[in-house]
């Protein structure tokens, strides 16, 4: 039996060298993270992880705490999906945290109801200008065109005055975070009307997660938008020999990671009923980790959307477990910066061997 086959010109495949991809390497140490934590909680706290132990309950599965893992990371989850499209075209989005904040305050000013248990809302930012009870299109439209704003400035830098990417960013978050304490100088916003609460009520968070990620992950692979992303991502060079306009599509990746940041905004502000301007604080960072850990490389022309999901989950996981186990919140962060330098590691390591097999 052959061990290669023939293609076209003479060039063989040799099935040996075929990589797996790295969205399954990711499945398989969430897996792996998930039985470690269901091994720990029955050795150290008697109890299961992931699967139910109450009389009282009915169902193979703790059901809360699956809800829980993807709720609380459906929000930067929405984030990490827009820098994942960044880094793909070998770029960094900084300021996607200090967008979240500045977004939020102003798109809650806008939504914000005009009275409070019958009483007048007085401390409505726009009270006196009559802009209360507004429509929920209204609010939704603000706050997206902020993020749009934000993202198109950013790719406007990067992709035509050839700023680099950390530094344009950079620049943007410290600019957003300025907005968004000058926006009421420093006081929260509250008191959303009931249709603007009902983003980020229940699950909505997780469905907007979810429909965002399959809206994306399809695009990446089967329109031209797509292509163009990981073609610039894998040689900027050859991309512009091949007649794509890079600095116009890089513009529009970072406007699509602005908007994402945006939605974030109305969505967590919709949940916590409330915006001040700490919010989305080391959030970018957090998005960016989400990427890595899902396989995203951070030179460039390789990821997708399938495994910054997955990265998501492992996040979830690790929060949910160290939670589960009643451990300080620093462990977490320890944990996440271990994760995070070991799948840059190994996304080196693999580059390598790649390379190495090239030559060969």
């Amino acid at each position: 039996m052959a061990e290669t086959t023939h293609g076209i010109g003479g060039l063989t495949f040799d099935p040996r060298k075929r990589e797996m991809p790295a969205e399954i390497g990711v499945a398989l140490a969430l897996v792996l993270i998930v039985a470690v934590f269901e091994a720990l909680g029955w050795l150290l706290m008697n109890d299961s992880f992931l699967f139910n132990t109450r009389d009282n309950v009915d169902g193979l599965f703790n059901v809360a705490r699956l809800k829980i893992i993807i709720l609380q990371v459906s929000i930067i989850g929405i984030i990490a999906i827009g820098v994942t499209q960044v880094i793909i075209t070998g770029g960094i989005d900084l300021s996607s945290g200090s967008v979240v904040g500045a977004t939020a305050m102003i798109a809650m000013s806008f939504a914000q109801a005009g009275e409070i248990y019958g009483n007048p809302n007085d401390r409505a930012v726009f009270f006196e200008q009559g802009l209360v009870d507004l429509p929920i299109i209204v609010p939704l439209i603000v706050g997206l065109a902020c993020g749009v704003v934000a993202g198109g400035i950013n790719g406007l830098l990067v992709g035509y005055t050839r700023i680099p990417p950390f530094i344009a960013t950079l620049g943007m978050m410290v600019t957003a975070r300025g907005v968004a304490k000058w926006w009421t100088k420093g006081q929260p916003v509250s008191f959303p009307t009931d249709s603007y609460a009902a983003i980020g009520a229940g699950m909505m968070p997780v469905v907007i997660f979810g429909l965002i990620a399959i809206l994306f992950g399809l695009a990446l692979k089967f329109t031209v938008y797509g292509k163009h992303t990981y073609a610039i991502g894998s040689s900027e060079d050859a991309a512009r020999m091949s007649g794509i306009k890079v600095a116009r599509h890089k513009v529009l990746v970072y406007t699509i990671a602005g908007l994402l940041a945006a939605v974030a905004a109305i969505v967590l502000s919709s949940k916590n009923l409330t915006a001040q301007a700490g919010m989305g604080i080391m959030y970018e960072l957090d998005a960016i980790a989400m990427a890595v850990i899902g396989g995203v490389s951070l030179t460039g022309g390789r990821g997708s959307i399938t495994g910054t999901v997955l990265g998501a989950m492992i996040f979830g996981v690790i929060i949910s477990g160290f939670t589960f186990l009643k451990l300080d919140a620093y462990y977490q962060e320890m944990v996440k910066g271990a994760i995070i330098v070991g799948a840059v590691v190994l996304d080196q390591w693999r580059q390598r061997r790649k390379a190495s097999k090239v030559e060969k």
